[in-house]
């Protein structure tokens, strides 16, 4: 597996946490977490809090989305150049199962079914 592409795979796994840890943390309409931290609040204000963890919210989605688009462009194929058009080109029907039908026996006679 590619080196950077584990890297930012671990950078938006961490991303993600953190982003779960501040979005518990804002204060929501039913107080939220933030109220819990009143230390916090009294330091910088209650405004000022909500508008750092609102700003670090945003830039955490900004980064993993950044990051995602990144990490799916580093995951090429090695120079091997294969593309989904090229693999569908190569698949015959011979290779496919034909489907299953139904036993057929001529010599049974067919049942009537009474009549009520």
């Amino acid at each position: 597996m590619n080196t950077l592409f584990t890297i930012l795979t671990v950078l938006i796994v961490l991303a993600a946490l953190l982003l779960i840890v501040v979005v518990l943390l804002q204060n929501g309409k039913g107080g939220g977490m933030a109220s819990n931290f009143v230390a916090g609040n009294q330091t910088f204000g209650v405004r000022q809090t909500a508008d750092i963890l609102e700003k670090v919210t945003w830039g955490l989605v900004a980064f993993i989305i950044v990051v995602s688009i990144i990490a799916s462009f580093s995951t090429g194929t090695n120079g091997a150049g294969i593309d989904v058009t090229d693999r569908l080109e190569n698949v015959t029907t011979d290779e496919q199962p034909a489907f299953p039908t139904a036993p057929v026996d001529i010599d049974v006679p067919a049942t009537e079914v009474p009549a009520e």
